[in-house]
């Protein structure tokens, strides 16, 4: 067994531009989270799209709760989750047919096609087919990019390099809130202008999949071993990469006797990173968090901030939200994965539980909305949230399946976690604002309930793979947890 000691390796100008370059899909990922919340609250765009949910904003003894639900308002929001879903498992085809390069270019071609038809709709349906293209493009760089970092990223710093994909989520979100804090004042066109700017991100991340090499272990597993020898060594500036070259052309042997992936991962000895894998998307959708992200305007409006007060707040948690993603940089690879899912499942079962608390005591449905205290102790509270999702569930939620799947399954096994998150997130986008107006505050202790699930999952049955190079997880890991050696073919 050749030990990751063995593996040599160095940081470049080149393979930090690659891990760069990459990471712009979660950029354009992060960007589209964050606008959708915020040109949903504008007049102008209800106006145009749901005049019904704009005369009900506007009515003086409305429900606190009810303002914005609406089915095809959430479509217009979920619908790229529904697209994105499907979207993945074709991209896991091109991945493992022509490599993670060309998924990603598919990626942000849809994604820019996407922008320009949401921006310039001029109608509710031209609307939702461009969200469903921007779902393609999502669908698309969501399969490649993590799967992009984790096989060109270094042993020692894998964790680091693949939380580069949500650290650019967070900056995307974070810069979408700024964008519409801005357009919200542009009348009556500003709602154009923040989905028109999601294909900045798209053109960075097509620049980006014509400058970034091949990753070394996608041409070796498609034949081309001269070629992944020579990338290998670019990405890790030594000339002597012969012990990984040998461990990923083993692996890549192995992956290459399997003919179909998908049937080789129903297999008994497939569950264990399939499971995992699958869980922690439907786990990292059920802290709220996409809740909390999609509708922080609306949230916010609700307790009681006015539109521009609303954006503000959401500003904040976006500054939140990328800050704590660095933490998470800094700690993963020292800390491990598992410490930081279990600190953050207590976080955030806090906050969840009291902002629940503190909607239940004092949002009436007709009445007076919170204090100001009360309503900044909300946005504080929501931060408090953001800040532990946002180095713990947020970032490992991708990382852990990227890196846990043995390479005859790693497409495959990733387009189930990608389409497993898309499909939950769509459930949240679809479900939340009629949640809200049907449970009130008590659906905060229904995303807290979740939380508590999610930490025991972490405790019993999470193992640690920090400092496990990507294609020994089987030996290392998988044989050798109690629960899940059980289920490992001899």
């Amino acid at each position: 067994m050749v030990e990751s000691e063995d593996f040599k390796s160095k940081i470049t100008v080149y393979v930090v531009v690659c891990w760069i370059l990459a990471a712009f899909g979660g950029l354009m990922f992060g960007y589209d989270i964050g606008i959708s919340g915020g040109v949903t609250a504008m007049d102008d765009f209800l106006i145009k799209f749901f005049p019904e949910v704009y005369k009900r904003k506007l009515h003086a003894r409305e429900d606190n709760y009810c303002k914005y639900d609406n089915q095809i308002l959430q479509l217009f929001t979920s619908s790229l989750y529904l697209a994105a879903l499907f979207a993945s498992f074709v991209a896991s085809k091109v991945c493992t047919k022509f490599g993670r390069k060309p998924t990603i270019l598919v990626a942000s071609s849809f994604f820019l096609a996407g922008a320009g038809i949401s921006s310039g709709a001029l109608n509710i349906w031209m609307l939702i087919i461009g969200r469903i293209l921007l779902g393609i493009g999502v669908g698309f760089g969501n399969e490649a990019v993590p799967l992009f970092l984790s096989e060109i990223a270094p042993v020692q710093h894998r964790g680091a390099v693949n939380i580069l994909f949500q650290l650019f989520v967070t900056i995307g979100i974070f810069l979408a809130n700024l964008v519409n804090y801005g357009t919200a004042k542009l009348h009556p066109h500003g709602w154009r202008v923040s989905l028109a700017l999601a294909g900045v991100p798209a053109i960075f991340l097509f620049i980006g999949s014509i400058v970034i090499t091949e990753t070394p272990t996608s041409l070796i597993e498609r034949g081309n071993e001269v070629a992944g020898h020579k990338a290998l060594k670019k990405i890790r500036g030594v000339e002597d990469v012969n012990a990984e070259y040998e461990q990923i052309k083993l692996a890549s042997d192995i992956a290459r006797q399997v003919k179909h992936p998908f049937k080789e991962l129903m297999k008994r000895s497939s569950m264990p990173p399939l499971i995992i894998g699958v869980l922690l998307q439907v786990f990292q959708q059920f802290t709220g968090i996409n809740a909390i992200m999609f509708y922080a305007p609306v949230l916010f409006q609700t307790v009681g901030f006015k539109n521009d007060a609303s954006l503000l707040s959401s500003v904040i948690t976006g500054t939140v939200n990328v800050l704590s993603t660095l933490v998470s940089i800094y700690a993963v690879d020292k800390v491990g994965r598992r410490k930081l899912l279990l600190q953050a499942c207590v976080q955030m079962f806090i906050s969840q539980s009291t902002i629940g608390g503190m909607l239940l005591v004092h949002l009436k449905a007709t009445s007076n909305t919170l204090t100001t205290t009360q309503a900044g102790f909300v946005v504080f509270l929501v931060c408090l949230f953001v800040m532990a999702f946002a180095w713990s569930w947020g970032p490992l939620g991708w990382l852990i399946p990227s890196e846990t799947f043995p390479l005859e399954t790693r497409t495959a096994g990733f387009a189930f976690a990608v389409s497993s998150n898309m499909f939950f997130t769509f459930l949240i986008a679809q479900a939340f604002l009629s949640m809200m107006c049907h449970m009130r505050g008590y659906i905060f202790f229904f995303f807290a309930g979740w939380i508590l699930v999610m930490g025991l999952f972490a405790l019993f049955l999470l193992p640690e793979t920090k400092g496990v190079p990507i294609d020994v997880m089987v030996e290392r890991v998988w044989k050798k947890h109690p629960v899940w050696k059980r289920f490992m073919d001899d």
